[in-house]
């Protein structure tokens, strides 16, 4: 081996655990962002789905509901208040 060969060896060598960390540390780093992206889809995907299966069916016959209210006292309450402004 000619001794630029050697050097280039021993400099790699120097530097090969703080290359070994730094590859690890982006492996580590790209696998939680895929993690992540997986977690957001299935997520939305579960959320779309429940959307689906609870929402009204437009064919389903709807029960009406109504209510009735008696009204006379505030009825009277206006008329009150109409004669007193007339007079």
């Amino acid at each position: 081996m000619s001794q630029e060969k050697v050097d280039k060896y021993k400099k790699e060598k120097a530097n090969r655990e703080k290359l070994q960390k730094k590859e690890k540390r982006t492996l580590f780093l790209e696998k939680l962002a895929i993690g992540a992206v997986a977690l957001v889809m299935v997520g939305w995907i579960g959320y779309s789905a429940y959307g689906v299966l609870t929402r009204e069916d437009p064919d389903e016959e709807k029960e009406v509901v109504t209510t009735e209210m008696d009204t006379t006292a505030i009825s009277d309450y206006l008329s009150g208040l109409a004669e007193e402004t007339a007079e």
